[in-house]
């Protein structure tokens, strides 16, 4: 076996179809959307000219909308990291402490959303949210909270925290369902040993659960943060960045100027900055917590 694996072609064919796949599938199509990210094309056969950097310089210095679609992304990304998180390592807990039947059960209640189509429960809230004839208004209207019914989704006051609501709530289940999995994986003699110690309640699961889910919680925001960065199926069904540009997104906004607006050299050259910005946000998230961890 030592022969086998010392051989230089042998390492060769075993390493060759990984790096050529990586090269098609990524680097390829990475260095095609810097490319048309320098011409002005419009897609479809239509005849370009090479520009340069006058995309990416009109993206960052003469395109609000760009920066309201990053600040929204940053936005829900906060959202998943500071509210959504939470809860889900609440309820992981209480699921897991109910044991039995009534464990299944909430487990797969809570995992429902994610297993339905975007496209059902998108047009579900879109049904929910109707200022005339949706549930949530006349649930208003029963409890003697009519003054609170509302256009929740072409109001530019309410639309991006309903969105972010809608968004947040579809991914709950991913989320709790990682931390479920983590907390089945703490030993019981640790939490035996803790009780003996005095810890109980509250204070046993933050100094016990939350500590040994530190590696979970890294992985778990740092896919919070790149889905809340290509965030585009539920905003392009509900709002498609309405109203106003409220709501646009990074993924959403990308796909508008390449395919309602024409403008492919200018969305290739904002898909360059999305990787870019999901990278760096990446980067950083990763160094803060790991340090964190250190420390």
């Amino acid at each position: 076996m030592h022969k086998v694996l010392s051989n230089k072609w042998v390492i060769f064919s075993l390493v060759f179809p990984g790096v050529l796949l990586f090269v098609l599938a990524f680097l390829t199509p990475v260095a095609l959307s810097v490319y048309y990210g320098m011409t002005d094309s419009q897609g479809g056969g239509v005849p370009f000219n090479f520009v340069g950097l006058d995309n990416f310089r009109a993206i960052l210095f003469d395109d609000p909308t760009f920066w309201k679609s990053l600040m929204n992304a940053l936005l829900l990304g906060i959202g998943y990291v500071v509210i959504q998180h939470p809860f889900c390592i609440l309820f992981a807990i209480l699921i897991d402490r109910v044991g039995g039947k009534q464990e299944k059960l909430y487990r797969a209640l809570f995992f429902i959303p994610c297993v339905i189509s975007v496209v059902v429960t998108s047009r579900m809230w879109i049904s929910m949210l109707d200022p005339d004839f949706g549930l949530v208004n006349k649930v208003l209207d029963s409890i003697g909270l009519g003054v609170l019914k509302h256009a929740w989704l072409s109001d530019p006051n309410t639309a991006l925290l309903t969105i972010l609501f809608i968004v947040i709530w579809q991914g709950f289940g991913w989320g709790m369902l990682f931390y479920y999995a983590g907390i089945k994986g703490i030993s019981e003699e640790i939490y035996e040993a803790a009780k003996i110690d005095g810890a109980s309640g509250f204070k046993l699961h933050l100094k016990i659960t939350v500590p040994l889910l530190n590696p979970i919680i890294i992985v778990n925001v740092t896919l919070a943060l790149i889905t809340a960065f290509k965030q585009m199926e539920t905003i392009y069904l509900t709002t498609n960045g309405g109203p106003g540009d409220h709501t646009q997104f990074l993924a959403n906004y990308l796909y508008t100027k390449a395919f309602t607006a024409n403008q492919y050299g200018y969305a290739n050259a904002i898909s360059v900055l999305f990787v870019l910005s999901c990278l760096l946000v990446t980067f950083i998230t990763n160094r803060a917590m790991r340090t964190k961890q250190a420390a």
